[in-house]
């Protein structure tokens, strides 16, 4: 047996060094040293093709940035409507508000403020939001598949890359895919101008076309390595790819869910070696923590472990 080491915190040591204490700690804190060294050599595996899937509303609580660094990495990325959607109205000028969970949110919404448990917005973000689809809304129609809609928000978005995860997708060319768009304020713009005039209105928009691009990338991929944060669709996306291959080489799975309702968020990555989707000889950890700890100390060590050259 191993003995558990004390956690020692230094005045003025790295996030690395923290999270490397960790690992000779028990419960979750040594999964996010597991986690932090899965994820760099994942990242420093040149014959892997990395799956980042992003779920929940990761960009209202702050971690757009985050997010925007992981994709330095990521060959393929699967999120939701909700965020991509937070992505465009902060793109336009809107911001996202520290609030209350205890707030009266009768009196919220009198006020016109959209509660996301301690994330306040303005819901006037949705008129500026109507007038770029509006503005819009011709061009995006011509998109063929999800993926090719997406890159075409990124395109029309003013501003630089550092600021936007649509624009960073776009401009990089990292195949973006949100299978459940129509499930969010973007879908709901979408159907607005349809709604409109359904017979001038149209788009050819194919939701099914994108499995093809996803399920050739795992197909073909000689390694293949997954992220989640949160699960749900994303997740799923991913892993229903996966079985067209032999499995993940690498998993991280952040999550709060559990395992007994049999739910794709709270099912471990285990789970999946049943399927095909996680093979049986990869390295991967499940991290139960909200992702807004875990996953900033997780890719804090990561970059450390760049920085030096070493992660061991």
């Amino acid at each position: 047996m191993k003995e558990i080491k004390p956690i020692r915190v230094e005045k003025g040591m790295k996030v690395s060094e923290l999270v490397e204490s960790m690992q000779e700690a028990g419960f979750g804190a040594k999964k996010i040293a597991e986690a932090s060294r899965i994820m760099a050599e994942m990242f420093r595996d040149e014959e892997c093709k990395v799956f980042l899937g992003v779920a929940g509303a990761m960009v209202p609580a702050g971690m757009k940035h985050i997010i925007l660094d992981m994709l330095d990495y990521t060959d393929v990325f699967v999120t939701t409507g909700a965020n991509l959607t937070h992505d465009l109205i902060e793109s336009l000028g809107e911001k996202h508000y520290h609030g209350d969970e205890l707030a009266s949110d009768l009196e919220l919404n009198r006020e016109g403020i959209d509660r996301m448990y301690n994330v306040f917005m303005k819901n006037s973000v949705y008129e500026g939001l109507e007038e770029f689809f509006k503005g819009n809304f011709r061009e995006l129609a011509k998109c063929s598949n999800i993926k090719n809609f997406l890159w075409k928000l990124g395109e029309l978005i003013p501003g630089n890359s550092g600021e936007s995860i649509l624009k960073k997708c776009y401009e990089k060319k990292i195949p973006i895919f949100c299978p459940g768009i129509a499930d969010s304020g973007i879908g709901l713009m979408m159907w607005g101008r349809i709604s409109e005039n359904p017979e001038k209105n149209k788009t050819n928009i194919d939701v099914f076309e994108d499995m093809n691009e996803i399920i050739d990338i795992s197909w073909t991929a000689k390694k293949t390595g997954v992220a989640y944060i949160g699960g749900g669709l994303p997740k799923n996306f991913i892993q229903q790819a996966l079985q067209f291959s032999k499995g993940a080489d690498y998993g991280i799975q952040i999550t709060t869910d559990r395992p007994e309702s049999g739910g794709s968020s709270g099912a471990p990555l285990r789970e999946g070696i049943s399927w095909g989707k996680m093979n049986p000889k990869a390295r991967f950890v499940d991290v139960f923590c909200d992702a807004t700890i875990a996953l900033p100390l997780i890719l804090g060590a990561v970059k450390s472990y760049s920085d030096d050259g070493n992660n061991e």
